[in-house]
This record gives C-alpha cells, structure tokens and sequence, in this order.
C-alpha cells in the first residue's frame, strides 16, 4: 500500500457502508478506479430510450407481442443501468449506483437473446419446417428456457453481490457462469440455424428451385444475423471482464466497456429494428400453415405463369392444361358444359404438383358450388 492510499485508511471505498466521495477521495479508489464519463452515459440512455420507443410502436402495430416484450424489458433494462452509471459519475463509490449498473447492464442482453431466438421459429416455418432438423415450435422451447436460466444466474450473480457487500467471489463466479452459459446457448443457436439455411439450400438446389427470396427478408435475416453475432461478442467481453472479479484490468478500463458493451449492445438493438418480424412476416400465419401443411409451400413452388400443369386435361376441357384452367373452369361451369369426370380426372392427376395448390384453392370452392357439391374445406 503506498502512502497516498495509507491516507484513506479511515474511509470505506466500496460497499453498502462507502462514504468516500469525490470531495474526499479520489476516483482511483473506487471499484472501476476511473470516474465514468457523464456525456457517453447520457447518450447510452437517450439512445436507448428511442430504440424502446421505436420497437414499442412496430410490435404494436404489427402486434409482434414476445418480440416486443423481450425488447421492451431488454431497454428498460438498458435506461436503469446506464442511469447507475451516471450516479457513479456523480460519486463513483456509491454502492448503489454499482450495483445497478452491474445488475441491469448485465441483464439486458439476455431478453434481446429471447427475441432472437423466437424469430428462428417463425423463419422456419416461413421457408418450410421440413428442412428443419427438429420440429419449429422446439427450437423455443429448447432456447428461450435456456435463456431464461441464464437470467436467473445472472441474476443470481447480482445478488449475492449486494448481499455479500459486493466482495463475494461466489457472486462473480454465479455471474460468470450465466454469461457463459448465454454465450454457449447462443453459439449452438447459431450453429443450428446455419445447418437449417445449409439444409434449405441443398433441398433447394435438389428441387431446382430458382425463385429468389425477396429483398425484404434477405434485409431482415442480414440484420438479424448482425444484432446476433454483436451481442456474442459482447458476452465473450463480459465473461473476460469479470473473470478477474472486480480487480482485473479490464473492468478498469472504460474505452473497451463503452465499445464491447454499450456500443455492440446499442448497435445490436437498433439492428433488431431492422430485423423486426412484423414487416416481413406480414399476413403470414404461422399457425394457419402449420394446421394446414403449407408453410413454406409459398417459396418453394415454382413461378406458375404459362407453365403447364402435368398430365394435362382431356381435349373435352380445351383450356385447362394451363394456368388459365381456373378462368377456362369457371366459362364452362357457367355454360354447365364442364363435366364431373373432367374435374376429378383434373383434380387426381394434380393432386401431388404443388404448382396447382393455388389453382385448386382459387377456382376449387367455385367447382364444386357449380356441379352442386358439398363444399369441401381442402382441395
């Protein structure tokens, strides 16, 4: 101990009972041994502050209603932290302002992780839960808990910090052993969902599918992937941080807390904007294609415009070998000249060429009300 610190030997620097305060000590004996700059912090807590407001009114629009809950707490989160972040500018040795920065800093990314991993679900069911290695619904079940356990150490974490004066190991290591778990649930989340686009590719390639994805969902998955891989990076940093305890060098350095956590995690956020399910999903029910089979079907049909439908129909039906046989049905029906043996001839010949689900769906209801059928709710 050098004789400058042997001067405050009379005074508490960390904890519950610190009254050090800038006045009286200086910002080299406190916990972070540096004072936190005041203008980056309020900017944390500004950004923030819209980013939840932005995600509030998208997934209230398009009614998004987890996403926007994982997000909605994930900033709120954010707002206290970076707030105890500007109480230790104020008194760097206050311990309650330590402690909420800690807490609640640390917690944030944990429901961004919960957000992401629910849209895997819905991208699955969106390009087609056959190339998927396990049902849909799995992939949250399996992750979301995960996360949810990783919140409950770190959270853990946090609290045996605030009963343990902020001096317990076991609280560091509690925290350390959340985030490390956070970091392995999303390596294998990423993991598996780079198998699932190597298996829809393949079977996309198999099937001499050419129909491009659209751009809006190319954008959506680039900056998922982006908001994704920046809060990986910012829990490896953490886990770094705090495997020293509160006495390493990196927790003492701010320029790499403003860039390695306020910075990946603001930027992750505002990806998760662009990256908001709503947009992109739009009219598609996912619960609707899973009852019904078809999720997925919508990519991977071919473009059906002038292409004939195999086998074609008998010459009695001149028009309905091509994608005009709805419109060719309806003129015939309409003049009861279409016969019942020409419809199911059509209807069995077809029943297994995805290029006439449309046609069937569309024009189906109209066959059947005009030979007197019951209707039928699939055709």
């Amino acid at each position: 101990m050098s004789a400058d610190e042997a001067a405050y030997d009379n005074y508490v620097v960390f904890g519950p009972d610190a009254n050090c305060t800038l006045a009286l000590c200086p910002a080299e004996l406190s916990v972070y041994q540096y004072q936190p700059t005041l203008p980056g912090n309020i900017c944390f807590l500004l950004f923030f502050a819209i980013a939840m407001i932005i995600h509030l009114v998208i997934g209230l629009k398009w009614r998004t209603w987890f996403f926007v809950f994982c997000m909605f707490w994930g900033c709120v989160s954010e707002i206290i932290g970076y707030a105890g972040r500007i109480m230790l500018h104020y008194n760097p040795f206050t311990f309650t302002g330590f402690l909420i920065q800690i807490i609640c800093i640390t917690l944030g990314p944990t429901w961004y992780s919960a957000a992401i991993y629910f849209t895997l679900y819905k991208i699955i069911l969106y390009l087609g839960p056959q190339h998927a290695r396990f049902p849909p619904k799995a992939y949250y079940w399996i992750f979301i808990p995960c996360d949810i356990l990783s919140l409950l150490l770190q959270s853990v974490g946090g609290a045996l910090s605030t009963v343990s004066d902020g001096s317990s190991n076991a609280a560091v290591n509690v925290s350390i052993a959340g985030l490390s778990f956070q970091v392995f649930t999303l390596l294998v989340f990423i993991s598996l969902t780079l198998e699932y686009a190597w298996r829809w590719q393949r079977a996309r390639k198999a099937s001499g599918v050419k129909e491009p994805l659209s751009r809006p969902f190319k954008i959506f998955v680039t900056f998922l992937s982006a908001g994704t891989l920046l809060i990986f990076i910012r829990c490896i940093y953490r886990i770094d941080e705090l495997s020293e305890g509160y006495s390493g060098d990196l927790i003492h350095n701010e320029g790499l807390f403003i860039a390695l956590e306020g910075v990946m995690v603001l930027v992750a956020v505002y990806c998760l904007i662009i990256a908001h399910p709503g947009p992109v999903f739009q009219g598609f029910d996912d619960e609707k294609a899973l009852r019904e089979g078809s999720a997925g079907a919508h990519l991977e049909r071919k473009n059906t415009k002038d292409i004939p439908l195999s086998p074609p129909l008998p010459s009695t039906a001149p028009h309905a070998h091509c994608t005009k046989n709805v419109h060719a049905a309806r003129k015939y029906g309409e003049r009861k000249s279409l016969t019942t043996s020409v419809i199911v001839h059509w209807l069995q010949q077809t029943a297994n060429d995805p290029r006439a689900i449309d046609l069937k769906r569309e024009g189906g209801a109209y066959l059947y009300s005009s030979l007197g059928w019951p209707r039928r709710k699939n055709i």
